[in-house]
């Protein structure tokens, strides 16, 4: 299958600033990212701010390398479509799949499973196993089937839920509207006290993975020379101040020694905040940072398939689209099942399934990497192209992009006991992933590995 055999088939621009902004951060903010967030603060303190800042700073440098290639090429294969160009087609199906099919299985298990046990633990609502999990999958699948457009809609609204429930928990701390503050947290040595910021970049960083997931819609985008990077470098800055306000209510409230070790520290950070009553306050702003995750995931690693698909990375039927509502529903449904067999093997458990969201997480900063790395090469080796964004200060960005990832990959185990088993899970992804890719490319696409494709080849034709 080739990318000519797509050609006549053509996505439907719907899209505007204000919908990428929100699958940005609806894709970024997650249930198990309000966790790492304040676990970081508790470590930390007041420098983990100073983390914050420097994954700022690196979500930048993977955000100018994205926009630049996304806009270069126009296509919804997004990495695959741009490392394929660049290094050639057995790196960019590893990228992908190991990069972000795999991470997105992971992570949108651990979410809806978080949801289920919130309800039991925090509303003390028990509903047969499953279930909720499954009902919020299938219907997240089919509004994404139904169109872009839609979705969009509905993610517009998660996300503004989102940000405005975790915004105003932070600022009804640092203002003190709600309970009064412990005297214990109202001095600023408990906040100053023990900074580690380097030694925090590694979960700092998760708090700014997945803004690079509007570029598979790049095709259904309005003037996307201005809306891919101004929603991807926007959003980015909003999640920053919305983790600062956040985070300091936090350390305003709670004792640093909870943050750290309390696996629900956002259940402490609210009944210390707003008592009992602020438990539907927690439960909301998780519930929609659950669904804006699946909804975003759903809508963006289809189109991702589907790009693959029309450079014959991968199975022709991925590329197929809704005789109606011109959605890559195939990739749709195939995300959905294999976001669902976590759930089915490991039931409502999510400490089960903690390690291989982690070494999942080291194959999405390689992806990244990746990405870094295309950039430099494309542009030695196609310095003629028209490209509508150019990275700021190239190549700096790239090199302490590549730099900081690696910092992250090195220090992603949680604690020295776990490192073995994260960096099995992660390099058993990455094993997988390469295996599958080796063979597709030697005997279906019968091409060399590091072979690159000629640019005029791939580049998305308006």
């Amino acid at each position: 299958m080739t990318a000519e055999t797509f050609e006549h088939v053509k996505l439907k621009r719907t899209l505007g600033f204000s919908q990428l902004l929100a699958v940005g951060v609806g894709l970024v903010v997650s249930q198990g990212v309000m966790v790492i967030m304040l676990q970081g603060a508790g470590l930390g303190g007041f420098g983990f701010f100073t983390t914050m800042g420097l994954a700022y700073l690196l979500a930048l440098f993977y955000v100018f390398s994205f926009a630049e290639l996304a806009l270069l090429f126009k296509s919804p294969g997004t990495l695959s479509t741009y490392t394929e160009a660049a290094i050639g087609n057995f790196p960019a199906i590893i990228s992908v799949i190991a990069g972000y099919l795999v991470v997105a299985m992971f992570a949108l298990s651990a979410e809806l499973v978080l949801i289920e046990l919130m309800l039991l633990e925090v509303l003390g609502i028990q509903l047969p196993p499953m279930l909720l999990a499954f009902a919020l999958l299938a219907a997240f699948a089919l509004l994404n089937i139904r169109g872009v457009d839609l979705f969009a809609t509905m993610q517009s609204a998660l996300s503004f839920i989102m940000v405005s429930a975790i915004s105003l928990m932070g600022l009804s701390a640092i203002y003190g509207i709600a309970l009064p503050r412990p005297e214990s947290q109202m001095t600023l040595e408990v906040v100053f006290a023990d900074s580690n910021v380097l030694g925090l970049l590694a979960i700092a960083i998760w708090g700014f993975v997945g803004l690079e997931f509007v570029c598979p819609l790049v095709t259904e985008t309005k003037d996307p020379e201005r809306n891919i990077p101004r929603s991807m470098i926007i959003g980015a800055t909003v999640i920053l101040g919305m983790y600062v306000l956040y985070c300091l209510g936090a350390l305003l409230y709670v004792p640093r020694e909870t943050l750290a070790n309390s696996a629900l520290p956002h259940y402490e950070y609210v009944g210390a905040v707003f008592g009992e009553t602020g438990l539907i306050f927690l439960t909301l702003a998780a519930f929609t940072a659950t669904c804006s995750t699946v909804n975003t995931s759903l809508a963006a690693v289809p189109r991702m398939l589907y790009g693959m698909a029309q450079n014959g990375q991968t199975f022709a039927a991925l590329g197929k689209l809704h005789p109606k509502y011109d959605t890559p529903w195939v990739a749709i449904t195939v995300v959905a099942v294999a976001t669902g067999a976590p759930i089915l093997i490991y039931g409502v458990n999510a400490d089960a399934i903690i390690l291989l969201l982690i070494g999942a997480a080291i194959a999405w900063l390689v992806a990244y990497i990746i990405a870094h790395v295309d950039v430099i090469v494309l542009r030695n080796r196609y310095p003629d192209r028209e490209r509508p964004f150019k990275t700021p200060l190239y190549p700096l960005p790239q090199i302490l992009g590549i730099v900081g990832m690696l910092y992250a990959i090195w220090n992603a185990s949680p604690a020295p006991e776990l490192t073995g088993k994260v960096f099995g899970i992660a390099g058993g992804v990455l094993l997988a992933g390469a295996i599958f890719a080796a063979i597709w490319v030697k005997f279906v696409m019968k091409k060399g590995l590091f072979t690159p494709e000629p640019i005029d080849n791939l580049i998305e034709k308006d």
